[in-house]
């Protein structure tokens, strides 16, 4: 670093060189000397609320404050360990702090972790000159249905606000009054709402704000804390789970700056019920006439292996495996190669949508290649978000562009039908009809110059798009959702390898980048290998063994094999095709035609277990040691905080032990074995090329109908949040999404009853006229609305279906 770049500044003696602009508290934490503070937080804008940070600085006419003064060069700057200015002013606003401060530290949620009680001890006066009554408020105030505020604990600090604002971007938490009467509060009309309100409980430094569901639970000394990671979704966020007498009391964000920096979402956060739930699968089933009843776990795995032998000596590609998001990467591994080595079949999946043609392809090169990172998201002078709602889908991720646009007004581009979470920090809009984002990558293509690239699309903000990201060049990033339609993710990829910059798929679930890598897709091997290349079957086959013949196709061509009855065995591990699958029509059709059922997972829906044949408990990832890897393809470890049910298992423990059972051995018994596996097999050492550019053409539609957007909200029936009940109270109300244009065509209002109409299914809900969605088009989440799966069922109009709208009728309400 240049001289010109850095001071050199003495504190309490000790010289210290840190770049320009570092503020005093951040240069004496280098030196070990922890300055006294409240308001101070390293991810928040310094405030200087507190007047806790006292310092003293040579040559200064009065104190300063260490956590808002920006270093000097030349400067000799004195803390409280050396200037008895500094210790006093410390003291004295300890003093203050506590006139009104409850002294209640037994009974607060902050004893034992509270930054005001350590400073008291530690700064504080062993006596008290304050005789009067102390300020009282009723308590507590419930700032949304898993906040609660006690405000005469509140030091006005301004951490909650400061994060609400600037992190989260959803200022409805502030502070009110003035004087000895300011205190936090929130709106009338306006109710706390964030998917992150935990994190201002986690930072909050003296127990103003608690949690609904730990108050008065437990304390931080009687807790065991276990480093994990959350499978909420591929955030891939660092926590700590901590339990009390076995039973896990809360979820914190653990510092992680590479991915998540401090914070986490508050399903990750709060979405751990569902774990003592009384819909937990504790024990194994089988099925005994017309009924699934409890069996030992010898009789439940004879069934299973049967199955699966009689299927495998039937012919090949007899068995199906299809894995959801909460299966770690050692299962997924196992899995991959029991399916290619032991019962013959390539067909798996692991991607619970329905892809595009050429996706197989574009993943295959995508996972030879380095991903784009969130610290290029933060770094990126222009982001292109394609086909993905990050806040609803991957959370911090939305954090990070949010902070990218905050910080340097970075220019971030939405490529989709719907912008949703983006609409705020939006710089510039491709729209797109549904599934047809390759279009407008295809057009940005052929402006940036790239081989082959054309397309029938145009927009107004086109060029914009085009100079800025030509003009960005390597530093741009490409993200593209799950959602995006065919021939996006090799269009992004191809404008990223003409640029040289760097492009991520960006899956919903969190073992959906774990269980690609390990090769979880029909005709796709671990590491980014091709099935049908001859090189990358060898080198798999030199570590595995013989590898079933490779197939093509999705979870749809799957599904589809299974209800014409190609297949025998259906094995759904952690993934429930008729809570996640685009056509619930196409699922039931195939359990009613395939033979056997296998379902391995924490909890089964009734309507599932009408069809299993046989049940697996298995653990759940707080339960275990395990990893899984995030969107980046990062890999993040975690350990076993609390014991699972007695008869659970892990997914990779069963599929060792059913390889066993028909001859098998998959050469590992624990973990480690199956990582040294993957370490040996590695990824593919050239990338794949990407595939030739598809545009798919936009489905078309009557003068009366319209294209259908759906994804889930972020807060669903996702089995883990059962019993989470504070946290659904915070779930957003689901409501149909119009544009402007099309609202006023059919004489629609916002907050008008509608019906949404899909072949034989409806839902009923409330209208929501945004300019974020694209003409032509309508949103309806897929989440369950009042109790009923209608809204899932509209799903199965993304394949090839439309569908209307219409005013309710009254007695719909």
């Amino acid at each position: 670093m240049s001289e010109i770049d850095t001071v050199t500044l003495t504190i309490d003696g000790k010289e210290v060189t840190v770049p320009k602009g570092t503020l005093v508290i951040r240069a004496a934490e280098q030196l070990g000397v922890i300055v006294p503070r409240f308001c101070d937080h390293p991810l928040l804008d310094p405030v200087g609320a507190c007047r806790q940070c006292v310092v003293e600085v040579d040559g200064m006419p009065k104190p300063a404050m260490a956590c808002t003064t920006q270093c000097g060069d030349g400067w000799e700057v004195r803390t409280h360990l050396t200037s008895e200015v500094a210790r006093k002013a410390q003291t004295g606003t300890l003093e203050f702090l506590l006139i009104n401060h409850p002294l209640d530290c037994p009974m607060c949620d902050k004893g034992g972790e509270c930054p005001l009680q350590d400073q008291a001890l530690a700064h504080g006066s062993n006596s008290s000159r304050f005789i009067d009554e102390k300020r009282r408020y009723d308590k507590p105030v419930a700032v949304s249905p898993q906040v609660l505020l006690d405000r005469e604990r509140c030091v006005l600090c301004a951490r909650c606000t400061r994060f609400s604002e600037q992190i989260s971007g959803d200022p409805f938490i502030e502070l009110f009054e003035r004087g000895a009467l300011e205190q936090v509060a929130i709106y009338e009309d306006e109710p706390y709402e964030s998917y992150f309100s935990g994190n201002v409980i986690q930072i909050c430094p003296v127990g103003a704000l608690t949690s609904t569901g730990y108050r008065f639970k437990a304390r931080p000394f009687d807790q065991v804390s276990a480093k994990s990671v959350c499978n909420g979704c591929s955030a891939g966020c660092s926590l700590t789970v901590q339990s009390r007498r076995g039973e896990i009391s809360r979820q914190l964000a653990r510092t992680n700056m590479a991915v998540n920096e401090m914070w986490n979402c508050d399903k990750g956060r709060f979405g751990f019920t569902g774990l003592t739930a009384p819909s937990r699968l504790t024990s194994p089933k089988v099925r005994r006439g017309d009924a699934l009843v409890d069996a030992e776990w010898g009789e439940a795995l004879t069934v299973t292996s049967e199955a699966l032998s009689e299927a495998v000596e039937a012919g090949s590609h007899r068995v199906a495996i299809v894995t959801g998001p909460r299966v770690a990467d050692e299962d997924a591994w196992a899995l991959s190669k029991l399916a290619r080595t032991v019962l013959d079949t390539d067909r798996v999946d692991s991607r619970g949508r329905y892809a595009g043609a050429g996706d197989l392809a574009s993943l295959t090169a995508l996972l030879g290649r380095q991903s784009a990172t969130y610290a290029d998201v933060e770094a990126a002078p222009v982001t292109l978000v394609v086909g993905l709602d990050a806040e609803e889908e991957v959370p911090i991720l939305h954090l990070r562009l949010r902070k990218a646009w905050r910080k340097h007004t970075a220019k971030l581009v939405s490529v989709g039908a719907r912008m949703g979470s983006m609409a705020e920090y939006t710089w510039r809009r491709l729209a797109t009809d549904p599934d047809t984002e390759a279009a407008a990558l295809a057009a940005l293509g052929a402006k940036l110059g790239v081989d082959g690239f054309d397309a029938d699309y145009d927009a107004p903000q086109l060029a914009d798009v085009a100079e800025a990201v030509e003009a960005a060049g390597s530093d741009a990033v490409l993200l593209v959702g799950e959602r995006a339609g065919a021939g996006a993710l090799a269009a992004a990829g191809r404008i990223a390898d003409h640029l040289g910059a760097k492009v991520a798929f960006v899956p919903r679930g969190a073992g959906t980048r774990g269980a690609l890598d390990a090769g979880l897709a029909s005709g796709l091997l671990p590491g980014g290998r091709s099935a049908a290349d001859e090189q990358d079957r060898a080198d798999v086959a030199a570590v595995w063994g013989d590898l079933a013949d490779p197939l093509e196709g999705d979870l749809e061509e799957l599904l589809t094999r299974v209800s014409k009855k190609d297949v025998d065995v259906l094995w759904l591990v952690g993934y429930d095709p008729l809570r996640d699958a685009t056509s619930s029509e196409l699922v039931r059709k195939a359990l009613k035609k395939v033979g056997t059922v296998i379902v391995q997972d924490i909890a089964i829906s009734p309507e599932l277990a009408e069809s299993a044949t046989v049940v697996l408990p298995v653990t759940a990832t707080q339960e275990r040691a395990g990893a899984h890897t995030d969107w980046e393809g990062r890999t993040g470890t975690f350990r076993r905080a609390v014991e699972g049910p007695q008869l659970v298992q892990d997914d990779w423990e069963i599929a060792t032990q059913l390889a066993g059972m028909l001859g098998a051995d998959l050469g590992y018994n624990d973990l480690d074995g199956i990582r040294l596996e993957i370490d040996k097999l590695g990824v593919r050492a050239t990338a794949h090329d990407w595939p030739a550019l598809e545009v798919p053409e936009a489905l078309e539609t009557k003068d009366d109908e319209l294209r259908l957007v759906t994804y889930p909200l972020l807060l669903d029936d996702d089995p883990m949040l059962v019993g989470a009940d504070d946290l659904k109270a915070t779930a957003r109300e689901p409501r149909v999404v119009l544009s402007v244009t099309e609202a006023e065509a059919r004489g629609l209002e916002d907050g008008d009853l509608v019906t949404v109409t899909a072949k034989k299914e409806t839902v009923t809900l409330p209208l929501a006229v945004e300019a974020d969605l694209v003409d032509g088009a309508v949103f309806v989440p897929a989440t369950p609305v009042n109790g009923s799966d209608a809204g899932r069922e509209l799903h199965l109009a993304r394949k090839g279906g439309t569908v209307t709208i219409e005013r309710a009728e009254e007695d719909e309400a």
